[in-house]
């Protein structure tokens, strides 16, 4: 990385942790019982905060989203394995999709809890759950496989 954009980042950085620092030494001096107790004081203090870490957030997701995106069209090879890797994610998606009930959500006694109506809604969570167990098991399985592979080498 160029020198100079390894400076501008090291004392970015800094900046944000002295910002960061500054809230943190404001929260401890004031206490937590001062801070629960009075509005003013939480949004003298909280609320600037909690829009610093939110604006921090939301730069850090941006920036790594830009430059990952950047990276995959200067490459290619890597932008044909991630569609490919996307579309094996779909693929795992409507299958768990087809295997997912669309049945209204009972409770231990067989009744329609409130809400629980059958439809799109139960199917798409169901479809999700699926979803979650299908990647899970596939997770393991590769692990294992690793696992063994090491194992004989």
């Amino acid at each position: 990385m160029d020198t100079k954009i390894s400076k501008i980042l090291t004392y970015v950085t800094g900046l944000i942790a002295l910002i960061g620092f500054y809230f943190f030494i404001r929260i401890v001096a004031e206490g937590d019982t001062n801070i629960e107790n009075d509005a003013s004081l939480q949004n003298s203090i909280l609320s600037p905060f909690i829009t610093f870490s939110i604006i921090t957030l939301i730069a850090t997701a941006a920036i790594a989203i830009i430059y990952s995106l950047i990276n995959l069209f200067k490459h290619p090879e890597v932008l044909k394995r991630s569609f490919i890797g996307i579309g094996i994610l779909l693929v795992i998606l409507v299958v768990s999709y087809s295997f997912a009930s669309d049945a209204a959500v009972t409770d231990q006694m067989g009744n329609v809890l409130k809400e629980g109506d059958a439809g799109s809604t139960s199917k798409w969570v169901s479809t999700l759950i699926n979803y979650s167990f299908f990647l899970g098991g596939i997770g393991l399985v590769l692990v294992g496989i690793d696992f063994v592979k090491g194992l004989v080498k």
